[in-house]
């Protein structure tokens, strides 16, 4: 199992066991009803930042292989102005050499 579902599954495990603790409580129904959205924002709060997390290591690395590349292009363009260089020294020395 993956830790993304994993995580999922243990946050939905204590979202549902706060409910049920919530709902068993001796209270009245506004203060339980309080509650409940008040652990539900809970959640929504931990969730948003742990999206957010995520999306930044994700752009971050996109963003370090994007730059990997284009490193990586720059050098395959210099070794093949290089290689294409070495050739067309080498024909002109053979033409001189036929002449």
């Amino acid at each position: 199992m993956g830790s993304g579902k994993l995580f999922l599954g243990v946050l939905a495990g204590a979202a549902a066991g706060a409910l049920l603790g919530i709902l068993m409580a001796p209270e009245k129904g506004s203060t339980t009803r309080r509650r409940i959205i008040d652990k539900g924002e809970g959640y929504a709060d931990d969730l948003k930042t742990k999206f957010e997390d995520f999306y930044n290591f994700i752009t971050g690395k996109l963003e370090s292989t994007k730059e990997n590349a284009e490193q990586l292009a720059e050098k395959g363009k210099a070794k093949y102005d290089e290689a294409k260089g070495q050739l067309e020294n080498a024909g002109a020395e053979v033409g001189h050499g036929m002449n």
